[in-house]
């Protein structure tokens, strides 16, 4: 009888699932980009994985975040853990304390792969910080209005916080769930064969192209001029 991952390993072959299975990663936000990455993640046979948030969930989580009605008002690394096992039989290791530079290096500990889904700068900072100190490999991923992007920390500039409620913006599901395939895809290709290919998505033209430095061998200014959420 066909297993949970049967698909997936007819399509990228059983040594990906293997690798897959193997990697250890850490998922940093389990919010709208977090959530949805860790169950597409988990889906694909990643079962070694740390998510770390410090956030309950809200109602206005519902409609672009994994969670349900009956999960408002629980911690959000909790209600993940619990959909996650259900789901696929995984025990994710749950992470619910805020991360910043004092704590980076204990959180991001023994990772193969990082993974940025946060929504502030300080915190993609102590994120970026830890990463490019530990040489671990690092992935950003971000959104704003129909935009999206997946970004190796390599060519990463940490964006300029937006002013106002950082709950509080425009938000498609279907640009969340754009910005998580293109995200899952970088993620399996690394991991498969080493590749580290940056993108951006828009979701007004169904586009998904890819990001490269310039002529000058200088990295596009991806964040530096636009908030990403």
């Amino acid at each position: 009888m066909p297993g949970k991952f049967h698909h997936e390993s007819l399509y990228r072959g059983p040594d990906l699932l293997a690798k897959l299975a193997a990697v250890r990663v850490t998922l940093c936000g389990a919010g709208a980009v977090g959530s949805n990455l860790a169950d597409n993640l988990a889906r694909q046979g990643v079962s070694r994985l740390r998510v770390i948030d410090h956030d309950r969930v809200e109602e206005h989580n519902v409609s672009t975040q994994l969670y349900g009605e009956g999960d408002v008002g629980t911690w959000k690394v909790e209600a993940l853990r619990n959909r996650l096992f259900r789901a696929t039989g995984i025990e994710i290791d749950p992470v619910r304390k805020e991360l910043t530079v004092s704590n980076a290096r204990h959180l991001l500990k023994e990772s193969d792969l990082v993974v940025d889904a946060f929504d502030n700068a300080a915190a993609r900072q102590a994120v970026q910080d830890h990463a490019r100190a530990a040489g671990t490999a690092c992935l950003h991923v971000g959104l704003n209005a129909g935009y999206c992007e997946a970004i190796w920390d390599e060519q990463y500039r940490v964006p300029r916080d937006t002013p106002g409620d950082v709950c509080d913006y425009p938000l498609a599901r279907n640009l969340v769930l754009l910005a998580v395939t293109i995200a899952s895809e970088t993620i399996v290709r690394m991991v498969g064969n080493g590749d580290r290919l940056n993108w951006s998505g828009t979701l007004q033209d169904l586009s998904v192209r890819p990001l490269e430095p310039d002529v000058q061998g200088t990295p596009p200014p991806i964040g530096s001029d636009r908030p990403l959420k």
